[in-house]
């Protein structure tokens, strides 16, 4: 796995090969980055479900200000903070392990507002809804902010948010979505 954009391109990032992890394809990536690439600069990010980090490393390369990363999985950290040291850029990172629910209690509690989110849940885990309920009712989302989906494919339907794009990658979808104002 490698950087695609911004100042770290072409670096490698360990990870691939996590187990209970699903790696986002580097198509989607590129995707997905080239879809938010004028909302990253100075950024605060999310990487929530981080895996190997490798989402969040990508918004920093392409100057994201801050991301935080949160994953369960120890080998799943220990893969992030190998990375972000590799990479020299640990200063702009913030490395959680922790269940996602008391993550975002966290958050809440230290008034932490994020710019861009990326959710990528276990797929049979169907828990996407309950955490942009959350992400928008504890108001952790700064104005304009955007949160990117990867699922299975279906539809996910949230009163809260407005869908800005859609895409299929297989068996897999990617969403944007963006807070309606409350």
């Amino acid at each position: 796995m490698r950087v695609i954009s911004g100042k770290l391109r072409g670096r490698e990032i360990k990870g691939y090969n996590i187990e209970g992890t699903r790696p986002t394809m580097a198509r989607v990536k590129e995707s997905i980055f080239a879809i938010i690439q004028n909302d990253i600069k100075d950024s605060v990010c999310l990487d929530l479900f981080s895996g190997s980090g490798n989402l969040g490393i990508e918004a920093i390369s392409n100057g994201a200000l801050k991301c935080y990363f949160v994953d369960n999985n120890k080998v799943a950290i220990n893969t992030i903070k190998y990375n972000v040291q590799k990479l020299d850029i640990t200063d702009k990172c913030i490395i959680e392990l922790n269940d996602y629910r008391k993550a975002l209690e966290k958050f809440k509690a230290n008034k932490i507002k994020f710019n861009i989110v990326f959710l990528d849940p276990p797929y049979d885990d169907e828990i996407i809804n309950e955490i942009l309920d959350y992400l928008y009712k504890q108001k952790l989302l700064r104005r304009n902010a955007i949160v990117i989906c990867e699922y299975k494919n279906g539809n996910i339907k949230n009163d809260y948010y407005e869908i800005q794009k859609e895409k299929n990658y297989g068996y897999r979808k990617v969403g944007m979505y963006i807070p309606k104002s409350n």
